[in-house]
């Protein structure tokens, strides 16, 4: 009996060890390390929201943007107030530089270009892009976007020269039959020679086709049917996306989750199938050589070419194995940024130009003078088109698809005079960056393409206050085709049409993954006789 009586306080005694560590470790990372931290920063004048036990600043951030986004803003493009609420409100009390609490993970927000310089080029070793959220990471794969490291560093080298000027160039006459086809078709549902277009779905699809035959070339049938999967699951990541701050909801059996865990399975099968008949398809040394620089063509060739050499296997990390897991996530990443920031970009250019009618007629006049009013733009044409590089960037400059994006410290840091610790997370508000009138001048929330008529190192007082496609090392591999696409884009469609706002449009632009206009983009557009010459539209006041 006293035996039993021992064994049964021993277990207790188990218990309530196990249940005090328990309870120690969540106090230590829920009450005891937050505000060790903010006592750390608030000794270097530092400081921000305080910190709230187990919710952080979650409560009055989702607050602020849910009020911020309640009702569309003015015709006005500063919309910082709107898009990074949060930011803005804090900002005004605590300066551009703030710790903010996402649950007990907090964030230090860097807005100043020298330091971001630091940040992403000239100490960029001593930072780490940080994990994607699940639902993002699910959609854009493991492949570029969220690779480190060496496996980063192996892969960019293989993928870069699908993405060589040269190379895209070839890419021109199938991008155009893209564009042709769409706005043959607008021109058919235009009888009378008007008709509203909800352009977000339409430059979607166009995108797609151009990205399908990037990724895969002679496999676009079958990367086509894919993408379409995809891009399935996109929309269904944005519905699931509003659900985020549902805890756990991601592994809930609903309809919605089931469905997405079918089509990624679906997805997976798909690619491995297509990865294994080009393999079959390039098993020849002089087609293994000479094969397709797609971006599935290349990265087969490299590992064909790693089993051929027995270097893997022999003296070569695992690190710089190619695997069929790898090709497949590359080309989920590859559709997942390409599609989303090129079809975003054209959006939210054709809402400007439709804004600002006298910018659109200076962008025709330069593509008509260029490339006439029928032809299709050549290479050396697109590279002519310095009117339409303006307007994109400014584009770029007001509305970026990443309006912010995060950094980690893997060491203990110094920033601009601050002790960072290790594991810290740093916020960049890109947007905030873009709309910063010390930087851009007092007409920071105007429309103003000539602003960058000298090029973008000079466009601001800061060589590093323009950064929608990143900086340093990890530039967007993919910018200079999502350029191509879109003044290839809107060269065509200028040659073709005007347009302007349909009275509907409601500007509102919100975050969801990416920049988007909450309540669509619908654009009147009106055929364009042969050589008409288009008179200037009243203008906007705004």
């Amino acid at each position: 009996m006293e035996e039993l009586m021992l064994l049964y306080l021993l277990k207790l005694m188990l218990i309530s060890l196990i249940v005090s560590v328990f309870v120690y470790k969540v106090a230590v990372v829920l009450w005891w390390r937050p505000r060790k931290i903010e006592h750390h920063f608030s000794k270097q004048g530092i400081r921000g929201p305080p910190y709230r036990f187990i919710t952080g600043n979650a409560k009055e951030l989702f607050s602020l943007m849910l009020s911020a986004s309640a009702h569309p803003m003015p015709f006005s493009h500063n919309i910082l107030p709107r898009v990074l609420s949060f930011y803005h409100h804090w900002r005004k009390i605590y300066g551009a530089t703030f710790l903010v609490w996402f649950g007990p993970t907090v964030r230090l927000t860097v807005s100043d270009p020298d330091l971001i310089r630091e940040i992403f080029s000239s100490k960029s070793e001593f930072y780490e892009k940080n994990e994607a959220h699940p639902l993002i990471k699910q959609l854009e794969g493991d492949g570029l976007l969220s690779l480190k490291g060496e496996k980063w560093a192996h892969h960019r080298k293989i993928i870069t020269p699908t993405f060589h000027m040269e190379n895209l160039k070839l890419l021109i006459p199938v991008a155009a039959r893209s564009v042709v086809e769409m706005l043959e078709k607008w021109s058919a549902m235009s009888k009378s020679g008007e008709v509203e277009i909800e352009v977000t779905k339409w430059f979607q699809t166009m995108t797609e086709d151009i990205i399908t035959r990037t990724a895969f070339g002679s496999s676009y049938e079958d990367g086509k049917a894919i993408f379409r999967l995809q891009s399935q699951q996109m929309t269904l990541a944005s519905e699931a996306f509003q659900k985020v701050f549902i805890p756990g909801y991601r592994f809930l059996p609903t309809k919605r989750n089931m469905k997405s865990w079918k089509l990624d399975k679906e997805i997976k099968k798909s690619l491995v199938n297509v990865i294994d008949q080009r393999k079959r398809e390039n098993s020849s040394p002089k087609m293994l050589e000479n094969g397709p620089k797609d971006l599935l063509g290349l990265m087969i060739q490299a590992s064909m070419k790693e089993s051929v050499n027995k270097r893997v296997e022999l003296n070569s990390s695992p690190i710089s194995k190619i695997t069929v897991h790898d090709i497949a996530e590359e080309c989920k990443s590859f559709f997942f940024a390409g599609e989303q920031t090129t079809s975003n970009l054209l959006t939210w250019t054709t809402i400007l130009l439709a804004m600002h009618p006298q910018w659109q007629v200076k962008a025709r006049d330069e593509v008509l003078r260029v490339c006439g009013p029928r032809d299709v733009p050549s290479k050396d044409d697109i590279a002519k088109l310095k009117t339409l590089s303006m307007i994109l960037n400014e584009t770029l400059r007001l509305y970026p698809p990443i309006v912010a994006t995060i950094r980690r410290t893997k060491v203990d840091v110094k920033l601009g005079g601050c002790m960072i610790p290790r594991g810290t997370e740093l916020l960049i508000p890109i947007l905030a960056v873009h709309h910063d009138q010390a930087i851009w001048g007092n007409d920071v929330h105007e429309f103003n393409p000539s602003r960058f008529s000298d090029g973008v190192a000079r466009a601001a007082k800061h060589p590093v206050a323009f950064i929608p496609f990143g900086l340093g090392v990890r530039t967007c591999i993919g910018q200079n085709l999502a350029i191509l696409q879109a003044k290839l884009t809107l060269a065509i469609t200028l040659q073709r049409f005007s347009f302007s706002l349909a009275p509907q449009y409601q500007h509102a632009p919100t975050v969801l993954m990416l920049l988007y206009p909450q309540y669509g983009a619908p654009i009147i557009f009106r055929r364009l006789v042969d050589r008409e010459v288009v008179q200037e539209p009243k203008i906007l006041n705004f």
